[in-house]
């Protein structure tokens, strides 16, 4: 088993917090400042578009308040906000990836807010569980993508291919792909990210929805995995990096494949990359236990140590909203977090209906702490899959798991 190693930001995160730095709910929480707010934001950002449409945002709060918000772009927010949280000073408000929220809030790093915002419920439910620990609903989602089957439509037409045989179970996305000839049938990317699907459709996954059981080692991501290394097997599905391309979207993009399974992000790709490509967005075909896809999303973090959390809230507050969720859709291409404005979305974007159907049975990222190296591990086994024991690999995910989970 490789080393359970922490990044080197969480590593400083946890060690400060377990000689008591200050997250211990048994401190005295931070004094609240009196008067406006000076709120620091650090965001993750995928681009310009992404930056200057919170900047815009955070301004028009900030003026509507008589607060103000200085809106920071971050260079390596795992790295900067693991080291910011250890420290005396950490901004109010951030980005915290779902796949890291439980590292952060299992040692007291977060506060709790989420409830506060209005009509919290009108979250997607599967949101508000992955950015739920211990029972507590603790951040608001900023947004969200989930995976879903692209089609090449022009590759589906010339193998004979008509809107009848787009797969809707395993058993016709197996027969599918031995129908299309002349490229790779299907192409995904060679991690938990894309290969996670397949558990979640057969009924499995990787911990309980509570992250506290290891669950690898099940009968159902067993059948996941070796139906996947069938189709590795068979050539009629391959990794993306087998296909020389960086991720499942290049390879489709390029005409090497006639099928990939990816998330909303690969319009804006396709648009820019490849514009020629005709292509088409289904749900991913279901497995035994049913439909499964893979959530990925952000949420508003706002600190336990900040001097302005009745501003942070509202801040958060004003990002949440429905119309604001819709301007950041149109800015920068994500998908808003809020069912309310779900047909307002549809009736722009009508081409993402399948990612959005998708939000009713996502699985978000593994909700457990101290879990990076273990699905790095994960990760390094499933890109031997086609070679490899399925049932080896999923023993030693479990035991791994165990062994940080206590």
């Amino acid at each position: 088993m490789k080393s359970l190693t922490i990044p080197a930001a969480m590593a400083v995160l946890l060690s400060l917090t377990a000689c008591g730095s200050g997250f211990d709910d048994r401190q005295p929480a931070p004094q609240q400042s009196a008067g406006p707010a000076a709120l620091q934001i650090l965001m993750a950002s995928s681009g310009d578009a992404e930056t200057n449409a919170v900047k815009q945002a955070a301004q028009a709060w900030a003026k509507a308040s008589g607060n103000t918000a200085t809106v920071t772009p971050a260079q390596d927010i795992h790295q900067q906000l693991g080291q910011a949280l250890a420290g005396s000073n950490p901004p109010d408000v951030f980005y915290v990836d779902a796949s890291r929220f439980a590292d952060y809030a299992s040692v007291g790093a977060l506060e709790p807010y989420a409830d506060r915002i209005s009509a919290s419920q009108d979250f997607y439910p599967k949101l508000r569980e992955t950015f739920t620990y211990d029972g507590r609903f603790y951040c608001a989602p900023k947004d969200f993508s989930t995976l879903a089957l692209v089609v090449n439509d022009e590759l589906w037409k010339k193998n004979g291919l008509t809107d009848d045989d787009i797969p809707t179970t395993w058993d016709e996305l197996t027969a599918v792909t031995k129908k299309i000839k002349g490229v790779t049938p299907l192409v995904f990317g060679d991690t938990r990210d894309r290969v996670g699907v397949f558990m979640v459709q057969a009924g499995g996954w990787i911990t309980s929805p509570d992250g506290k059981q290891a669950t690898g080692d099940s009968p159902q991501n067993l059948a996941a995995l070796e139906y996947v290394k069938g189709l590795l097997t068979a050539k009629q599905a391959q990794y993306a990096r087998a296909l020389d391309a960086d991720w499942g979207g290049e390879a489709f993009g390029k005409g090497k494949a006639a099928m990939t399974i990816e998330g909303n992000w690969i319009r804006g790709a396709m648009q820019a990359d490849y514009p020629d490509v005709r292509f088409s967005v289904h749900e991913l075909p279901a497995g035994p236990k049913g439909k499964g896809t893979l959530s990925f999303s952000n949420c508003w973090g706002i600190s336990a140590k900040s001097r302005h959390k009745d501003a942070a809230i509202s801040f958060v507050e004003a990002m949440t909203k429905a119309d604001q969720q819709l301007a950041f859709a149109r800015a920068f291409g994500v998908m808003p977090s809020r069912q309310s404005a779900k047909d307002a979305y549809l009736k722009e974007f009508p081409g993402d209906a399948a990612f959005v159907a998708g939000a009713d049975y996502a699985q978000g990222p593994v909700n457990a702490p101290k879990m990076d190296s273990v699905l790095s591990d994960f990760d390094s086994g499933l890109q031997k899959l086609a070679t490899s024991d399925p049932k080896q690999l999923l023993a030693r995910l479990q035991k791994n798991t165990e062994s940080v989970r206590g």
